[in-house]
């Protein structure tokens, strides 16, 4: 799960932060506003998108559209809910997830929000200015700010940007919302899902619903869902029918569901919590990663490590698994103990970006000089294969200030300041690397694009005032 991770200490450790956060204080005081800026928070996280890609695979099929354009983007969110902004994009908020009680549920949902695509609806709000790429701009700006030693503005940016006015993103007609319906009707049957999981959730807002003593009549002030009684009959008479009624989910993909709900919960939720609904009677798989994290968040390294273990005593390959053990490690001090399971996770997840991007980091806080060639070599397979990733090229420009290679470290910042929608900052960047990069290069081209790009974001900018 992406977070933000200890950095390595020490005197070497120190002039690299210095040498990034110099580079961040440049760029941002073009843009003085940007850290007051609210932005929708994302979760990424290599076992929870391959889960989400294979849950939603057969529904895209079944909507005529391609599994490689469509992406199931998760929302760092505690509401209920999902939404469609325009493309090929749905967004899941980790609420969701958490409030789905299987997998079935979750495709139900999908399935739904796949209706909004298709159909070409879509809601707009300043906020998501950014959402174009997976940002986390309000980790990336916190980590900035305490870095820089300002560790209280750290912690409010963290908190800004989680909730960015959620409730407008919703705000679909009620043709809209029949029409996903019945779309998502027809990608369920034609998948061979059940609608069971679609039924049940549905059900679960209506009760949502009545404890929030929500109106249901029609003339209810500003009430742009249809009813959910009324969508409730009209789904179960159509699901009931179809051959799919029946059909059980597929029990590997429970299980990896009921894994990534489990870790999760233990990501987002208070450790106090967690240990309430995962107490230790409970020895199941998804209990000890739960587990794992909350008490990895209460800093008991020994008892996270502990549950850790034990799950590898099962699955002693399994990449995900290996991958917190290395970031238990890795967020204790103990990069070296983090390298050799964070190298195997890379290994048995095919070179994972995201699970690569933390194995470069885990070499560079060694502090051991010897550890930067491989550093860069992951690093940059990790951005090739998905540029998306401004952790990922926060780290590649830390190794590139340990080489003193100023103006690659400035492409780094470009492209973690383009991913987030912040056309002045990326130009400033941009500029600055082709300044130092021999021209025509692929590195030079690269900074050239986004100047380009950058520039136009710029001029609609303006145009738009």
């Amino acid at each position: 799960m992406v977070s933000l991770i200890a950095r390595p200490q020490g005197q070497v450790a120190r002039m690299l932060r210095g040498a990034l956060v110099a580079l961040l204080a440049l760029v941002l005081a073009a843009q003085p506003a940007l850290a007051q800026q609210q932005s929708i928070s994302f979760l990424r996280d290599a076992e929870t998108e391959a889960l989400l890609n294979d849950l939603s695979r057969p529904l895209i099929e079944a909507a005529g559209l391609s599994p490689e354009n469509v992406e199931i983007v998760l929302v760092n969110d505690r509401s209920m809910n999902a939404f469609v902004a325009g493309g090929q994009r749905v967004y899941l908020h980790s609420g969701l997830l958490i409030a789905a009680e299987n997998a079935n549920e979750v495709q139900g949902v999908i399935a739904h929000e796949l209706g909004h695509v298709t159909g070409g609806h879509a809601v707009s709000h300043p906020g998501m200015g950014s959402a174009g790429g997976i940002s986390i701009l309000s980790l990336l700006l916190g980590a900035a700010a305490m870095a820089a030693g300002a560790g209280e503005a750290g912690v409010a940016i963290l908190s800004a940007g989680s909730r960015a006015a959620i409730g407008s993103f919703l705000a679909y007609n009620r043709i809209q919302e029949n029409a996903a319906d019945q779309a998502g009707a027809t990608y369920l049957r034609q998948s061979g899902i059940s609608g069971r999981g679609s039924l049940a959730f549905f059900r679960r807002i209506q009760n949502q619903e009545y404890r929030l003593a929500i109106p249901q009549d029609e003339g209810s002030y500003d009430r742009t869902h249809p009813l959910s009684g009324e969508r409730l009959a009209i789904l179960e008479t159509q699901y009931q029918r179809d051959p799919a009624w029946e059909a059980p989910t597929d029990p590997a993909l429970e299980a990896r569901f009921q894994r990534v709900r489990a870790k999760l919960i233990g990501y987002v939720s208070e450790p106090n919590a967690t240990l309430q609904s995962y107490p230790e009677s409970d020895t199941s798989v998804p209990a000890r990663y739960a587990r794992a994290y909350a008490w990895h968040k209460r800093a008991f390294m020994d008892r996270a490590l502990a549950e850790v273990n034990s799950l590898l005593q099962g699955a002693p390959d399994d990449p995900y698994f290996l991958e917190l053990q290395g970031q238990i490690y890795l967020e204790s001090g103990r990069p070296d103990d983090a390298i050799e399971p964070l190298r195997r996770a890379t290994a048995n997840s095919r070179s994972n970006p995201l699970i690569a991007s933390m194995f470069g980091h885990a070499l560079i806080a060694t502090e051991d000089a010897a550890n930067y060639a491989e550093a860069q070599r992951v690093l940059r397979t990790a951005v090739q294969r998905d540029n998306r990733n401004p952790f990922a090229w926060i780290q590649l420009g830390t190794v590139y200030a340990h080489e003193g290679d100023e103006s690659r470290v400035a492409l780094a910042m470009a492209e973690n300041f383009n991913l987030q929608g912040q056309a002045g900052a990326a130009l400033t960047s941009a500029r600055a690397a082709m300044a130092g990069i021999p021209q025509g290069t692929p590195d030079w081209l690269r900074a050239q694009d986004i100047a380009m790009v950058s520039e136009e974001a710029m001029r609609r900018a303006r145009d738009n005032d």
